[in-house]
């Protein structure tokens, strides 16, 4: 892939878009139907923040009993990626959103071209989507990321990249497609895919920015947090707002998350992951063009929720005060190992008898090992007694089959 003719593409959707803004105007703030791609828990969590304000939302998604099918106000089950079953739900749409990068962009195009708005832009889906484009943009717009080189398959591969983080261009998801290969023996197990092969950062902390941009272009960023992984899974399993960072570091990552969505030209919601070398130094690692993982706990310990700047985004309404109420953590309650069936939670009982707790289940009837059941978030007073609670609970709240 050449990187000029990329530019050059990513520069012409983006005119596309920009006269689209121009010709049709504001949206009317709360007098549009909303159409949103997913109806997975971000969408759910989404149309309760938007039944507070009476804005219609209409939900796509290929499951007959995703999350968002009780609350939306209309849901119809199909295809994603099929490109006339997102024009037709499209059609009568004012906005299009989405709660998944997977979905089909080409289709997305035809509506915005139609004059449908569509936030965020499908130039903006089209560019996060394949991380190789992805990394390529960092690259040609001066982001800070780790060095990176794109291969067709795993022959490409040789010992001279080793250690390294292999990542599926396309298709990877909650912790999926991506791994680390450090030795020639790693190498039997590579993605024979298209990939993005990363230099393997030795990291002091991962942190999470959470920025929002509307069509007025008024700006706002959240203040960082900080996550931990299940190795295994390869997916959030604890987080802490804030993030233990000096304030240097604090208004260094918040900065750099607005360049990101800046040079993007984005409306919406945009989370940003990012390393904290062992030098001080910033890099970027992965977006997301929708409400995220990270954003979980701004429902209880920010003045705004994330699905709450999302929806007020892509609205063009005045954007909300990302301050902080309550320093918190998030924990995601995931499926248990050896579990498949009909879930069952244990533990939340207990854990509602303490202060502070507010447990959010996500509607999935059915459970499997790492599925993204709900997530749990904890507030108080002093950051080190909630991480205490936190770390507790990871271990009593879980989810069984029956």
């Amino acid at each position: 892939m050449q990187t000029t003719n990329y530019s050059e593409t990513f520069q012409r959707q983006r005119n596309v878009t920009y006269l689209c803004l121009m010709k049709n105007g504001g949206s009317n703030k709360l007098n549009v139907r909303i159409g949103m791609l997913g109806g997975g828990q971000l969408g759910r969590m989404f149309i309760q923040e938007a039944l507070n304000l009476n804005a219609e939302v209409h939900v796509l998604d290929p499951d007959p009993n995703a999350p968002c099918r009780n609350i939306a106000e209309t849901f119809t089950v199909g295809s994603l990626n099929n490109m006339s079953t997102v024009l037709d739900f499209g059609k009568d749409k004012d906005i299009l959103t989405v709660e998944i990068e997977n979905v089909s962009i080409e289709a997305l195009e035809l509506l915005e071209q139609s004059g449908k708005k569509v936030f965020p832009q499908p130039y903006a889906l089209r560019t996060i989507k394949d991380k190789g484009i992805q990394k390529q943009f960092y690259a040609e717009n001066g982001i800070p990321t780790s060095r990176f080189r794109l291969i067709e398959s795993k022959v490409d591969i040789s010992e001279k990249d080793l250690p390294c983080v292999q990542k599926l261009r396309t298709g990877g998801y909650d912790g999926k497609g991506v791994q680390v290969l450090r030795t020639q023996e790693d190498l039997e197990r590579a993605f024979d895919a298209p990939s993005v092969l990363e230099e393997l950062i030795e990291f002091e902390k991962e942190i999470s920015v959470i920025v929002a941009r509307n069509p007025s272009l008024e700006v706002a960023s959240y203040p960082a947090v900080e996550c931990k992984f299940n190795a295994e899974a390869n997916l959030v399993e604890l987080l802490f707002s804030p993030a233990e960072i000096t304030e240097e570091l604090e208004q260094k990552a918040r900065t750099l998350a607005l360049e990101v969505i800046d040079k993007l030209g984005m409306i919406g919601i945009l989370a940003v992951e990012m390393f904290v070398t062992k030098s001080g130094a910033i890099l970027v690692n992965e977006i997301a063009p929708r409400p995220h993982n990270s954003g979980h706990h701004t429902i209880e310990c920010n003045l705004t929720s994330q699905f709450e700047q999302h929806l007020r985004s892509i609205l063009d309404l005045p954007l909300g005060s990302t301050r902080i109420i309550s320093p918190g953590a998030m924990i995601n309650l995931l499926g248990e190992k050896g579990y498949e069936g009909e879930a069952h939670f244990i533990g939340l009982e207990d854990a509602l008898k303490k202060d502070g707790v507010f447990p959010h289940l996500y509607g999935k009837k059915m459970t499997k090992p790492f599925r993204k059941m709900g997530h749990i978030t904890i507030t108080g007073t002093e950051l080190h007694e909630i991480k205490e609670t936190a770390k507790a609970l990871i271990y009593s709240v879980k989810v069984i089959a029956r």
